[in-house]
């Protein structure tokens, strides 16, 4: 079971990507174009073109775990801009939450962190 906990990196990749890559294909784009290692435990985050579907890649320790939500009407409207020169952007465990029930993670500021939290 995945849980997601504030302690766990979440990367969402700006970029669409094709549906149709499995597991294998999601870790080279990991790797290639997030330059991200998919073994470290973060939360992968991808959207379909279309804008209906997203896919959540995380390795648990024994394996990869590839979750799908595809939204029965409309699409995400709301999908996190990377910062300047990087192809993915760090979002907070509630910010995830929101993303997925379809809303805008950056109207969802939360409590600030003071003191930041170091994944390894």
């Amino acid at each position: 079971m995945i849980q997601v906990t504030p302690q766990m990196r979440v990367l969402v990749a700006s970029a669409a990507v094709d549906f149709r890559k499995g597991i294998d294909g999601l870790v080279q784009v990991c790797r290639a174009e997030l330059g991200a290692e998919p073994f470290s435990g973060a939360l992968f985050v991808f959207r379909s073109r279309s804008g209906k579907c997203i896919k959540i890649l995380v390795y648990d320790g024994q394996g990869f775990w590839l979750c799908q939500k595809r939204l029965s009407r409309g699409q995400f409207r709301y999908w996190p801009s990377p910062n300047a020169g990087e192809s993915a952007r760090v979002l907070a465990a509630h910010e995830l939450q929101v993303l997925l029930a379809g809303g805008d993670p950056g109207a969802a500021p939360g409590a600030e962190q003071w003191r930041a939290l170091h994944n390894s």
